[in-house]
């Protein structure tokens, strides 16, 4: 499957931190970050994830929620979200199975190794669904404030 700016967000179900089944579809009404990283603990997700945190209400005042979505089961989402204070859901995507719908899961090379993981993205979904822009290969850094800057200037 395809994903692309301009077309539906695909919908998924999966299971939460917050104990829950999430729906994206649940959040119609709000824009939605949605952000794929590789695993709970690493330092890139690490920092992303506190950028998130630190700049949480300023989202939050755009009419925004985000969410973190990882192939990481929900107990070290837990342990994550208590060490680092993540205000915000995170998703455990053990299948990969949303992963392969938004075209994240992809080949990588670590160290001369080959092996199969979570391509960093963010996807900006507005109110009604639909995807407004998504950042592939994201580089952690300012990657937050950019994605807030372009919530703030064209789905404000």
């Amino acid at each position: 499957m395809t994903v692309e700016t301009g077309t539906k967000a695909p919908d998924f179900k999966l299971p939460a931190s917050n104990g829950k089944e999430v729906q994206l579809s649940d959040y119609k009404g709000k824009n939605v970050v949605l952000y794929f990283y590789p695993k709970d603990m690493t330092p890139g997700c690490t920092t992303q994830a506190c950028d998130f945190r630190d700049m949480h209400n300023e989202f939050e005042d755009q009419n925004t929620i985000i969410i973190g979505i990882s192939p990481d089961p929900l107990a070290r989402h837990d342990k994550f979200i208590e060490k680092h204070g993540l205000p915000f859901l995170l998703l455990a995507d053990e299948e990969h199975k949303v992963a392969e719908m938004y075209d994240v899961w992809k080949l990588k090379k670590n160290f001369g190794k080959e092996y199969m993981g979570i391509e960093r993205a963010t996807f900006i979904i507005d109110k009604e669904g639909v995807i407004s822009k998504e950042y592939r290969k994201v580089k952690v850094k300012d990657h937050v404030q950019e994605a807030l800057q372009y919530i703030k200037e064209n789905l404000a």
